[in-house]
């Protein structure tokens, strides 16, 4: 039986849930003070253009917010939007041209892409260089092989949170729930390169909940609501839900749940991020990041 009084018991949930928002705006705090020795040295502001090709709901909010950001950093964004019968051919041109542009730093298309586009193609068009989003293969290529490179922006602000948490990662038993390009994979390369030792668990994987329970650090990324118990949680681990899903209650109401179940993992974990307020504000935060980042690395490059 808890014999914690209420207070008591709310101050250890105030402990435990882990602030995202704070912990961006920090982020966004520390290139906003970094950019004005950029624009001295460059003769310019760090330059982010953003591609959005269609009108999906979404991802006009993401890229507006992208925006918003961006300016509040210091940080000169160029929006460009097309339509949604955007040709292929016409989107790669435009990212040509991008590349060309020395005002340009990083570029950021807006995914998902309209269907007559291949995404990959287009990821492997834009130059690694300016490739903010850590997509292209050759910066997948040196984050595999722990070389300097851009990294996708939300492994980034995970690994940023957990170093913030608990410090030195080395030796602690990393669990990642997922195996995606976005989120899986380069989470578990860069826990694998902060000395961590890693499991990914996936669709096939047997003894989920064995698995995960071995893990001083569980990272959630499947797209599946609150797939995750408290029977998943080591006592007193530290638990990324960077999942994001809208769901509907029996009066028609959607609200959005994480891949975690909050309400129970929150009195096993030592660190919970909640949905939303977790990890999605550290993704935009480390985007400005990764633009300012890209922008240091091309000047030294001139």
């Amino acid at each position: 039986m808890n014999h914690l009084s209420s207070s008591c018991a709310s101050e250890v949930t105030r402990n435990v849930v882990m602030d995202g928002k704070a912990f961006a705006q920090k982020i966004r705090a520390e290139v906003a003070e970094q950019v004005p020795a950029f624009v001295a040295d460059a003769g310019r502001q760090p330059g982010l253009a953003v591609v959005l090709v269609g009108s999906d709901p979404a991802s006009q909010v993401y890229v507006r917010t992208k925006m918003r950001q961006a300016a509040e950093v210091g940080i000169k964004s160029f929006q460009h939007l097309l339509g949604v019968d955007t040709t292929q051919a016409q989107l790669l041109s435009l990212i040509e041209i991008l590349n060309q542009d020395d005002s340009i730093d990083g570029i950021l298309v807006q995914l998902p892409l309209p269907k007559q586009i291949n995404e990959t193609a287009v990821i492997e068009a834009i130059d690694p260089a300016k490739d903010v989003d850590g997509f292209h293969p050759i910066n997948v290529g040196r984050l595999s092989a722990g070389h300097p490179g851009m990294v996708p922006c939300t492994p980034l602000g995970c690994l940023l949170l957990l170093q913030d948490r608990l410090g030195d990662l080395s030796g602690l038993k990393a669990v990642v729930v997922g195996r995606s390009n976005i989120v899986g994979k380069p989470i578990g390369q860069l826990l694998l390169n902060a000395n961590c030792t890693v499991t990914t668990v996936h669709s096939r994987s047997q003894h989920i909940v064995e698995e995960c329970r071995q893990a001083d650090i569980l990272v959630v990324a499947v797209g599946r609501p609150c797939m995750i118990g408290d029977e998943h949680i080591k006592p007193g681990a530290i638990v990324l839900d960077v999942g994001i899903n809208r769901i509907a209650d029996a009066q028609g109401e959607t609200r959005l749940v994480g891949d975690v179940d909050f309400d129970a993992a929150i009195t096993t974990a030592g660190g919970l991020t909640p949905v939303p307020g977790g990890i999605g504000p550290m993704t935009v935060a480390c985007l400005m990041r990764n633009t300012l980042t890209a922008a240091r690395q091309r000047l030294l490059a001139h």
